[in-house]
């Protein structure tokens, strides 16, 4: 990965739906910006999703996206959402080292109540539960999962919380998410979605400098205030600037926003990483789950004597007659 230290201007811009690398050396800062648009609006596209939906898993989508990419191995980083409020259950799934796909599941009836008593917020649609960040480095290698309690906060806030609590990384998270209204080629109204987000970590070479201040209801020393260090303290400052309209703004872009952030103490942005909206399921995939269903479960499967099966991240449509199902079991 090569870094690019010319000024603005004198090179290409990464543009939507590129994961885009930065350090900051003069504060000991790495991190990740990124802006999403045609990949976002394929996957909100695909379901149909009501607005407040969408917004949330598009949310959840540049989260993913910013921290799955930071990934080294061949794997799976995915965060998961699991509550009691209309939406019920979110997926984002990103499979190293560029593929992403993602869902929502809600409830239809509970979902319109919300709408109609303009309850729409993040912590509204999910209500109670966890936020789950999985690992998965294949079938030969652990699973590491953190789990962080939904506890009315935001996406990025819950995703901080995860970081300070299983990493104990010091980390500011931006998150954003806009819906653009405009006309295509043709001049026919066209609705259009993006995202943007951006990560910061503190990693400094000695580790004793990660020091930050503790969670309320924390198991610190009560009366001993702990004191971040300067960098820290100026990097944290400078990502809460950020308007929520730079983060989706194609006409600021990542790099804009990094050097507005950044370049009084030299940041430098490193080759970018595109990402795209690619589906793992595969037709060999199903098959296998037909293998280990039991007889009785096969059976009560077929409908007009085929096996229908949708994908729920892709909806992707797989059919199996009785005799291709027959075929496949007997491979077990």
């Amino acid at each position: 990965m090569s870094a690019m230290t010319a000024n603005l201007g004198e090179f290409d811009f990464a543009g939507d739906d590129n994961v885009v690398p930065f350090q900051v050396e003069g504060l000991d800062v790495r991190g990740r910006a990124v802006q999403l648009g045609p990949m976002l609006d394929t996957i909100l596209a695909r379901h149909d999703y009501p607005l407040p939906v969408a917004r949330l898993l598009a949310e959840a989508v540049a989260l993913t996206v910013l921290l799955g990419t930071s990934l080294k191995f061949e794997g799976k980083f995915i965060v998961q959402t699991q509550g009691d409020g209309p939406v019920d259950l979110l997926v984002a799934d990103f499979s190293t080292p560029d593929s992403l796909r993602a869902y929502a599941r809600y409830d239809e009836e509970r979902l319109q109540e919300a709408m109609d008593e303009g309850l729409t917020s993040p912590p509204d649609l999910l209500g109670s539960g966890i936020l789950a960040f999985t690992i998965d480095q294949g079938t030969h290698m652990g699973r590491y999962q953190g789990i962080v309690q939904m506890d009315g906060s935001s996406l990025e806030d819950i995703a901080m919380v995860y970081f300070r609590q299983s990493e104990q990384i010091p980390t500011a998270v931006r998150l954003s998410v806009a819906e653009l209204l405009d006309r295509d080629e043709a001049g026919k109204p066209r609705h259009r979605w993006r995202a943007g987000g951006l990560i910061a970590q503190f990693l400094p070479e000695a580790p004793e400098r990660m020091r930050q201040a503790d969670l309320p209801g924390g198991d610190g020393d009560e009366g001993h205030e702990i004191e971040e260090d300067d960098n820290w303290t100026e990097a944290r400052s400078l990502v809460a600037t950020i308007d929520a309209d730079e983060l989706t703004d194609p006409q600021v872009g990542a790099e804009r926003l990094l050097y507005r952030l950044f370049h009084e103490r030299g940041v430098r942005v490193f080759d970018p990483q595109k990402v795209y909206d690619r589906c793992s399921c595969s037709r060999d995939k199903i098959a296998g789950v037909l293998r280990g269903l039991e007889a009785e479960e096969v059976e009560q499967g077929f409908e007009d004597g085929v096996i229908t099966v949708t994908c729920e991240f892709c909806s992707q449509v797989y059919r199996y007659t009785a005799e291709e199902v027959e075929t496949v079991r007997a491979e077990a």
